[in-house]
């Protein structure tokens, strides 16, 4: 498929050229279906200083944390097994102070990253919030992690959260076009609004297809073309996590990692084996064959489970007749963009 866009690219182009140092980043995915072979290239690339937002901090806030990436993590969950009694990246760097953390409700994180999306500067949230130590406690962002202001209309004291416009967003979906068009299906959480909110966007997909199987189910269409700075076929790019239609979860990996991370040794060791180790993914496929064989990945590869198709057809609403020529004028598509550049008033 051609690239006429220059966007689709590498993961190696793609962090290179819109992921930087002292970044905010934000991971967009939900739990489900993390872009881990992003996040692995951020690691290899040896991003440094990042606020990294993450509604849920599963296995990739781990090891961006243990690789030295985040100072400051905005988040509402971290996986941080066993607690302050156990081990992980996260506590142990939160110990050590060489990590700050600021902690949200899913709500409140989300509330964020709509404002953001929308273009306003702030956004109200539940006033509940502030009998809770989510409202007292506060970290890195002190009095601007929440504000309580007067409504104009009642004059009741509201509680409101600033939004959010990180630098750059990290996705993986399960499909996108060459033009960037993103499509996405399956449990969403954050996944939208973290793009949208986003000054650039870097998205992973399974694959990609042809602009008429976009154009064929719109309604799956999570970020549009236009918004999209770079976008990277990664099969499998978000193993051990699941991705809808494509695999399951891969338990047996994630057992092997979060017993790697009991201790800062052991994570080294690990991200040395399946993340220094591997090039890209295909390398960290090829590497995991080698090591357990194929039944494994053969074991989690989802069966088909197709949902009706839907019928977007018009009868005679459109503005375009049959022959693809608008109906006023006569002209197709590419006519009219052409007479309107003739004119010089087409603006690509």
């Amino acid at each position: 498929m051609a690239d006429v866009n220059g966007k689709v690219m590498s993961v190696h182009e793609a962090i290179g050229k819109f992921v930087r140092d002292g970044d905010e980043l934000v991971i967009g995915n939900y739990t489900v279906g993390s872009c881990a072979e992003l996040i692995y290239e951020v690691i290899r690339q040896k991003r440094k200083g990042l606020t990294l937002y993450s509604q849920s901090g599963i296995f990739d806030v781990e090891v961006l944390v243990g690789a030295g990436c985040v100072d400051r993590l905005v988040t509402t969950y971290v996986m941080r097994s066993g607690g302050k009694a156990g081990s992980s990246a996260v506590e142990r760097a939160l110990q050590a102070g060489t990590l700050e953390m600021e902690d949200y409700s899913n709500f409140q994180y989300n509330a964020r990253l709509m404002a953001g999306m929308h273009g306003l500067s702030y956004i109200q949230v539940l006033e509940g919030a502030m009998e809770t130590d989510l409202f007292r406690k506060r970290g890195f962002m002190g009095e601007n992690k929440f504000r309580v202001i007067q409504c104009p209309y009642t004059g009741k004291n509201n509680l409101t959260v600033p939004a959010a416009n990180p630098d750059v967003c990290v996705v993986h979906v399960q499909r996108a076009d060459k033009f960037g068009n993103a499509q996405y299906w399956g449990a969403l959480g954050s996944v939208a609004a973290a793009a949208l909110a986003s000054k650039r966007i870097i998205v992973s997909c399974e694959e990609i297809v042809e602009h008429d199987v976009i154009q064929s189910s719109p309604h799956l269409t999570l970020i549009p073309a236009y918004r999209v700075d770079a976008v990277v076929e990664v099969p499998w790019g978000a193993h051990p996590t699941e991705v809808l239609g494509y695999y399951n979860i891969d338990f047996f990996m994630y057992a092997l990692f979060s017993q790697a991370n009991r201790t800062g040794d052991g994570l080294k060791a690990w991200m040395d084996e399946w993340i220094y180790g591997c090039e890209n993914r295909a390398a960290y496929i090829d590497h995991y064959i080698l090591k357990f064989g194929s039944n494994p990945l053969n074991g989690i590869t989802a069966k088909a489970f197709y949902s009706a198709p839907a019928n977007y057809g018009s009868a005679f609403s459109s503005r375009w007749d049959r022959n693809g020529k608008e109906r006023s004028m006569g002209l197709t598509l590419p006519e009219f963009e052409q007479t309107l550049k003739e004119r010089g008033k087409f603006y690509e």
